[in-house]
């Protein structure tokens, strides 16, 4: 017997069918003769629906009663999943975050964990029951409110509880098959991967992938949780995602691990660069920028700075911002233009970043070469460039980002003999 935490994405409880279908899985599951908790989002695009009704009512809705409200669309489905197991004739019990033990920080929209106390899920485990728990949502003790953790936050409450429970796996349901080359929206004939590091995915989803959200990873990575990515329509074996010194359960014991030389490639369309232009070139310019950049909240990505002209002794410094920070970052460098001293700012969101990920980059030569001989190729132009060990990021024009894509994922060898499955809607 093995204890077993699922989690089950918006897509995959959309309405009552697809509930009934998670249902049948859970129980399937519980057959076994496995422990289950499972760790559910809202049905469908009910966050986004009540997001829109939230900013209908008032232009800036409160953050303590936004997160009471988007809180409701988990506590909808755990109970709606609950009851479709107990129809099937099994003890299922439904939990929200603060029941379930998920103490956070105060932060509302974006709380971190900061402790798991699952008693109560314990006890229902060891009355046979299975538990089913709201994702997204904790409990802060000191303000004793109830507090949402942000975007992929169903992924990090699922990690969490496996965490704490000490389970064996956990395995992230979603509506593809499970890691991908890339994404098969954009890419028909990327490859589901076998197995790939935290720190591979880490990459990844800092870059783009959205099957799994980097919180989620970065917390399994830090507490050695085994997660098994895998999809609700299909019962085949999806993508461990292994950390240090953990070994893939598919595996033969002894058998070769060698790491990949690129594992995938990933695109973002969500940033926009600001360039900084006129910058004197002196120190402790660079440092005033972006001291007002992180005033405004806004998180920089990759950062260019040119050489400065021998003439005018001025430089131009441009970096990458979510495209939602932009705004922000832009009136806080205006307002502080006349004493950081530059000219002008130019703001494009009309940019994508392409990034290449693999572990075996460490040990191999080239492989930069074969993505900017590729790029060329296809007579598409860089505008940045950053590198990490394992990683290659470059910023196009979006209009040429899934064709860049599409050119890299070739020649890299990635593309498999058939099209991928995508089973709904959007990898999530």
């Amino acid at each position: 017997m093995a204890l077993i935490v699922q989690k089950y994405g918006g897509s995959s409880v959309a309405d009552a069918e697809s509930i009934k279908r998670v249902a049948k899985r859970i129980v399937d599951t519980r057959r076994a003769g496995h422990d289950v908790v499972v760790a559910v989002s809202a049905m469908g695009d009910t966050t986004d629906e009540l997001l829109d009704l939230a900013n209908e009512v008032a232009p800036i809705p409160a953050p303590r009663e936004l997160d009471m409200l988007l809180s409701s669309g988990e506590r909808i489905s755990m109970a709606l999943l609950a009851m479709a197991i107990h129809s099937m004739g099994f003890e299922a019990r439904s939990f929200t975050g603060s029941q379930a033990g998920m103490i956070t920080d105060s932060q509302h929209g974006a709380a971190r964990i900061v402790d798991v106390t699952p008693i109560r899920l314990r006890e229902a485990l060891d009355e046979g029951a299975i538990v089913i728990v709201a994702g997204f949502q904790g409990f802060n003790r000191d303000t004793r409110d109830i507090t949402t953790l942000g975007r992929g936050g169903s992924d990090t409450t699922a990690v969490a509880l496996a965490a704490a429970l000490s389970a064996d796996v956990c395995e992230i349901y979603s509506d593809v098959d499970g890691i991908f080359t890339s994404d098969p929206r954009i890419i028909p004939r990327a490859q589901k991967l076998d197995h790939i590091s935290s720190e591979e995915m880490l990459e990844l989803a800092a870059n783009g992938a959205k099957v799994l959200y980097i919180r989620a990873v970065e917390y399994a990575r830090r507490h050695g949780v085994l997660i098994h990515a895998r999809s609700t329509f299909s019962s085949a074996e999806g993508t461990y995602v292994l950390g240090e010194g953990m070994k893939n359960p598919r595996e033969a014991e002894g058998a070769d691990m060698e790491e990949p030389i690129v594992a995938g490639v990933a695109t973002d369309f969500s940033q926009a660069k600001i360039t900084v232009a006129g910058v004197p070139d002196v120190p402790g310019k660079a440092a005033e920028i972006f001291k007002i950049v992180a005033k405004s909240g806004a998180n920089v990505d990759m950062i260019v700075q040119n050489v400065s002209g021998a003439t005018t002794g001025r430089t131009d410094i441009s970096f990458t911002v979510p495209k939602a920070d932009a705004t922000g970052a832009l009136k806080a460098l205006a307002a502080e233009q006349t004493e950081v001293g530059f000219s002008n700012l130019v703001h494009d969101d009309q940019i994508g970043k392409l990034s290449v990920v693999g572990a075996g980059m460490r040990t191999h030569s080239g492989v930069s070469a074969i993505l900017f001989e590729a790029l060329s190729a296809g007579g598409i132009n860089i505008e940045m460039i950053s590198t990490s060990e394992i990683r290659i990021s470059v910023v196009l024009r979006d209009s040429d980002l899934a064709e860049a894509a599409r050119t890299v994922h070739t020649a890299y060898g990635l593309d498999g003999e058939f099209d991928a499955t995508v089973h709904a809607g959007t990898g999530r």
